[in-house]
């Protein structure tokens, strides 16, 4: 039986890829900053098994990926979800303390847990979830949208660096319903329209996306970041 890991796995499309694997017979261990959210996700889920740990701590993720291996002898998939926008508007008016934790959690975040997920022995592979902000620029999303750029590159780089023995994907999501994107979804009749297909995307959506990726299905695919966006850079 093959294990996953997955940061910020409490809600949104954390929580969807986590009951996406479950459902597919892993081991699943999933993270969150609060014990109230982790706790009422294992409760919901007694499949699920996570850790309190913040994405851009990197004690955190040596000591999760090190427990994960103790536990249960290895670790398979690396899933960097976690991710945040406090930094919403001009990139030219934004506290720089805003951006700066933009980029700790978005960008170094995903090294961070990278590198201490390898230095424990993962075995197949990592996926970034990036985003289509990190392909196209967009007003108020500066910051977030540099950080998703910066990923979407590192993810190249590690796969090289990592190959042949660690696969290496991304995804760029365009708007899906999520707490995060809240914001961008307030007025969902007018964000559903920028979309090709009419529709926001769903955690499920992205789920199917992340797995495939992450499976022998895809054992041939690495350095690539796929849009799934609905039509959104259309």
């Amino acid at each position: 039986m093959k294990t996953v890991l997955i940061t910020g796995g409490s809600r949104g499309i954390g929580l969807a890829t986590a009951l996406r694997f479950s459902k597919e017979g892993w081991n699943v261990y999933i993270t969150s900053r609060k014990e109230e959210n982790l706790q009422a996700v294992l409760k919901d889920h007694p499949n699920l098994k996570g850790f309190v740990a913040k994405a851009d701590d990197i004690v955190a993720a040596s000591t999760t990926c090190q427990s994960i291996i103790e536990e249960i002898g290895s670790l398979d998939v690396l899933i960097n979800n976690a991710g945040t926008n406090p930094s919403a508007g001009s990139i030219l008016e934004v506290e720089l303390s805003a951006i700066q934790k933009t980029w700790d959690v978005n960008l170094m975040g995903p090294l961070m847990w990278s590198r201490e997920a390898v230095k424990a022995g993962l075995k197949d592979s990592i996926l970034n979830v990036c985003s289509v902000g990190g392909i196209k620029p967009s007003h108020f999303m500066g910051a977030y949208n540099v950080s998703k750029a910066g990923l979407i590159y590192m993810t190249k780089q590690l796969a090289m660096e990592l190959a042949p023995e660690i696969r290496v994907n991304g995804i760029a999501p365009a708007v899906v319903k999520t707490k995060l994107s809240e914001m961008l979804w307030a007025d969902e009749e007018t964000s559903s329209n920028l979309h090709a297909l009419k529709r926001l995307g769903e955690p499920e959506d992205i789920s199917n996306l992340i797995y495939f990726l992450s499976s022998e299905e895809a054992s041939w695919i690495t350095g690539e970041v796929v849009t799934i966006d609905g039509g959104f850079l259309l």
